[in-house]
């Protein structure tokens, strides 16, 4: 394989995680959550579930991480795990619809709080996420330094962002945690179907926590610095969303939270003000470019991965001569992510990205039970719970994926069709490449 440069510590890995995870839809998504969920005990138990899930399947992709330490990650554990056609089936689904659709998706958040300090059309709103995608391809097509040192500042940001938020609510927030009348203080009524959803919902906010595996292959000693990201990363997550959430329903009624598309500038405003809600937008555009950042620097290393192997178009695995980076592999993803935000809607962009993801997180599982199987198996790494935690994980994937699947089966037909055409793409590669080696 193509030597990669290994700029990429625990520092760096750890801010990929935590910086890909924190962004921009956590500053939107609340609103997505309240609508399965409206109370104040079952929001937080909401974003509390999806975060033990995150955990947990932080879990299994770190002994996977620690035993494949490759360029390419969840490619490359259902590879090797599985099977090569599992393997493409995921890195085709990534490329058409789940990792470019994260993009799309936090591309149009940043842009709505662009929106905050510049009125926008909806035309506007979609101009402004393509320029954000344009501009941050670039920055990683110059090169994997600049993305990773981006990604670690912007990291920084989004902390503070969270932080200013909550010191704002604890010394000038005077709110309630209020509770429609009649509902109960866990599940607020709402069904286990309604529940799912919600965790759902909050399981895109948890998006992209594997994709620091994408770049094992620009990582020093990855297989000891990848799983402590993953932990270290997750961690620190899923406390800053339980506080980020609880100062949102206190500052503001949960009707107010449930109907904003500007959560945490809406909740700045209700404490200091525009000044205030001024500040936390411009923090929350700086969230966003993080988790573009790190999204658009993570996937090309997937298909850079593919067609090294044969299973993709050659070019897509060419190395920049000055920058060393899979430069093709960047522009293309940035094109097509850049078609889905001309072409979707915020909902069906995250929402197909969850189901999608998900069902290939189950068969990750499944391919971590079979290692367990092999003789000799002793990966530098154990994920903490086996068989518990594994087990737990894959069955809550299955379940996740399944509800939303049927919440809206029309559209899950659309997107699972598109990852079941990716068979026939399969074989023929497979063929192609064959017939290449035999002549």
């Amino acid at each position: 394989m193509t030597n990669l440069e290994r700029p990429i510590g625990l520092i760096q890995a750890t801010a990929m995680v935590a910086g890909i995870i924190i962004g921009a839809s956590i500053f939107v998504q609340p609103s997505e959550i309240n609508r399965h969920v409206p109370s104040v005990a079952g929001v937080l138990s909401v974003w509390l579930a999806a975060g033990v899930l995150t955990l947990f399947g932080s879990l299994v992709c770190a002994e996977l991480s620690s035993v494949y330490p490759e360029t390419g990650g969840v490619y490359v554990f259902l590879k090797e795990t599985l099977s090569p056609g599992w393997g493409f089936l995921w890195a085709w689904a990534m490329f058409w619809s789940a990792h470019s659709g994260i993009i799309a998706a936090s591309s149009v958040v940043l842009a709505r709080y662009v929106a905050f300090f510049v009125p926008l059309s909806d035309t506007g709103i979609k101009a402004t996420a393509v320029a954000a995608i344009l501009l941050l391809s670039f920055v990683n097509y110059l090169g994997v330094r600049q993305g990773s040192r981006l990604q670690t500042g912007v990291t920084a940001a989004k902390l503070a962002a969270i932080a200013l938020l909550l010191t704002m609510a604890l010394l000038f927030g005077h709110g309630t945690w209020d509770r429609p009348p009649g509902l109960s203080p866990l599940t607020s009524g709402a069904s286990f179907r309604e529940f799912v959803l919600g965790v759902s919902a909050a399981l895109f906010a948890f998006g992209g926590w594997h994709m620091v595996t994408y770049t094992a292959g620009e990582t020093r000693d990855p297989r000891k610095t990848i799983p402590k990201a993953l932990l270290i990363g997750v961690a620190i997550v899923t406390v800053c969303y339980l506080a980020l959430n609880a100062a949102y329903l206190y500052l503001l009624p949960l009707a107010r939270v449930t109907a904003s598309t500007r959560v945490a500038a809406d909740a700045a405003f209700a404490v200091a003000g525009s000044r205030g809600a001024a500040v936390i937008s411009a923090l929350v555009i700086l969230s966003a470019v993080g988790v573009l950042n790190g999204v658009i620097l993570a996937g090309p290393r997937t298909y850079f991965a593919m067609a090294e192997e044969g299973l993709a178009f050659g070019w897509l695995a060419r190395i920049h001569p000055r920058y060393h980076t899979p430069y093709w592999a960047i522009l293309l993803q940035a094109v097509w992510s850049c078609a889905l935000v001309a072409t979707g809607t915020y909902r069906a962009l995250f929402t197909r990205v969850v189901y999608t993801e998900w069902l290939f997180f189950a068969m990750m599982t499944v391919g971590l039970f079979r290692l367990h199987q092999r003789r000799g198996y002793k990966p530098a790494y154990r994920a903490w719970g086996f068989p518990f935690v594994p087990l737990t994980f894959g069955i809550a994937a299955l379940v996740v994926a399944g509800i939303q699947i049927a919440a809206d089966p029309l559209q899950a037909a659309s997107g699972l069709g598109l990852v079941v055409l990716g068979l026939p793409v399969y074989l023929f590669w497979i063929r192609s490449h064959a017939h290449r080696r035999l002549s």
